[in-house]
């Protein structure tokens, strides 16, 4: 397989920034998309390109790994621990002569294609990757399967329901294939998940705010609210304060991975005064005044 140049897949140089390898990255990759691109076997090869550079470039110690090695990256750990063989054999063959210089390659050359036959080869993980999946938050409050596209292969995969902003899961062996008959490496998916309702979320609990007038907060009733699934009846109790807070138990989002379990629901009463008064009204709101 020829040399790639990460880099020059990226349209970067060897100094850029954390930053500039993820917007190089997103630009290309929504460029290059198969979504985008259908049926486009350049653009499909382009877009594997682009994923490989991103997972070898973003990932700080795999990028000085492919500085210091290129193409053999991969290989960094076995070439470091066949050079420090190396060099205990050759001082070995200085106090012994033992052995030869011939000894050396093969013990070099075993570690790699073509060494020799007197040597096993030593097999390699291959190399994870890593991937980022925007979801609403809707779309986590149950779970669902997805098929996501990962180097041209689609992979289906179930999200649990609870998932939060910022979690990273690892879907075994569906990496970079391993090398000389090793595992393949894994991918980790990092979800990015995007709030556009009314609720605010703490891991499990839930947070929002309702309307209420000024004359059932004083005299009390019944209202209907939101929940995150559906609405649900409120009693509201007689003088009732401004951002009083009530507890919906069960009624907040879904627990990671505890199926039937939930958080509560948190909800602040916000007092909402009339405005546009009749004149009638301002002599009864004066009459009830002079009362108190």
């Amino acid at each position: 397989m020829a040399f790639i140049d990460y880099y020059k897949v990226l349209g970067i140089s060897k100094t850029a920034s954390e930053q500039d390898i993820k917007k190089a990255y997103r630009k290309l990759a929504r460029k290059y998309h198969p979504d985008v691109n259908p049926n486009d076997k350049t653009a499909e090869h382009k877009f594997k390109e682009i994923n490989e550079a991103h997972e070898v470039l973003s990932n700080a110690e795999n990028r000085k790994k492919y500085d210091a090695y290129g193409e053999h990256w991969q290989n960094a750990e076995a070439y470091e621990q066949a050079k420090q063989n190396q060099e205990y054999q050759r001082r070995a063959q200085a106090r012994s002569g033992g052995y030869s210089e011939q000894d050396f390659s093969d013990i070099f050359g075993s570690m790699f294609s073509g060494g020799s036959t007197r040597h096993r080869e030593v097999k390699f993980k291959g190399h994870d990757y890593n991937a980022e999946l925007q979801l609403d938050l809707k779309e986590v409050y149950t779970s669902h399967k997805r098929t996501l596209t990962v180097n041209t292969k689609n992979i289906r995969i179930t999200i649990p329901a609870g998932v939060e902003n910022g979690q990273i899961i690892k879907i075994k062996g569906h990496g970079g294939q391993g090398i000389n008959g090793g595992p393949n490496g894994d991918l980790f998916i990092q979800f990015s998940i995007i709030n556009n309702t009314k609720f605010k979320r703490d891991k499990e609990n839930l947070y929002t705010t309702v309307n209420l007038d000024v004359y059932k907060a004083m005299l009390g009733g019944e209202l209907m609210a939101d929940t995150f699934d559906g609405k649900v009846k409120l009693t509201v109790k007689p003088e009732t304060q401004n951002l009083t807070k009530v507890k919906l138990k069960g009624k907040g989002f879904p627990k990671y991975k505890k199926e039937g379990q939930f958080g509560d629901l948190y909800i602040t009463y916000q007092l909402q005064i009339p405005t546009n008064l009749s004149e009638k009204e301002k002599e009864l709101i004066k009459e009830l005044q002079n009362l108190r």
